[in-house]
């Protein structure tokens, strides 16, 4: 399997990315895959799209691609390729609909900063398996606009219980950290947790991202 991670900072730059950058390729290691980062969005090409079977996105801000690169990146996935998206992956691409489309969100705030439950709504998905019913974690806890669980798979959502709900910016109350869907004939995949460096030095946690990677690989069903 060939995947590229693209860690490009067009707005706020995450301390953590350095952290994912290693996790990845270590990761890959472990597998026998072949796992390149970059934060060169000229590495993003029709041709080079074509040699990988997984694209990662911790991206931030409105990323600088021309027409020809964001529809090749949505063919590579409506084509039967992976994508997965990682944490600020939504807090990017703000003036690129289709984008937030194919993500299935955008981020709309962090009013949560701190440990917070998580209830695991999908146990049987390779990228929750590992967590349980419900789990604690400290991150910076992310909403979302235009985002709709209707129009996805939520495998993961805070308890309400855990936090000041009084801070948070959806009527519904209704607030995933991670989901999954098919795009075209594709895979997205999301998780908004990682936002700590030493979340990615944490085992369960790698074994998460492990498992996003193998579901949106399509080595994995839930």
């Amino acid at each position: 399997m060939n995947v590229l991670m693209l860690r490009h900072s067009a707005g706020f730059e995450h301390s953590y990315l350095p952290h994912a950058e290693v996790a990845f390729k270590q990761i890959g290691a472990e597998q026998g895959w072949s796992v390149q980062t970059t934060h060169q969005l000229q590495r993003i090409s029709r041709d080079g799209l074509a040699q990988l079977d997984l694209l990662v996105f911790a991206t931030t801000g409105n990323l600088d691609f021309d027409s020809e690169q964001k529809a090749a990146i949505l063919d590579f996935v409506r084509n039967g390729k992976g994508f997965l998206g990682v944490h600020n992956a939504t807090d990017t691409g703000y003036d690129w609909p289709e984008y937030g489309q194919m993500l299935g969100g955008y981020f709309a705030g962090h009013p949560w900063h701190q440990e917070v439950g998580v209830i695991v709504e999908d146990q049987a998905h390779p990228a929750t398996s590992m967590l349980g019913a419900r789990f604690q974690v400290t991150d910076e806890i992310y909403t979302f606009k235009e985002w709709d669980r209707n129009k996805t798979r939520v495998l993961m959502r805070i308890d309400n219980d855990s936090v000041d709900l009084e801070k948070g910016n959806r009527d519904d109350h209704d607030y995933a950290l991670g989901w999954c869907h098919e795009y075209g004939s594709g895979r997205v995949m999301y998780t908004a947790l990682g936002h700590p460096d030493a979340l990615w030095h944490e085992d369960w946690f790698r074994q998460h991202i492990l498992g996003c990677m193998r579901w949106a690989l399509r080595i994995e069903d839930a």
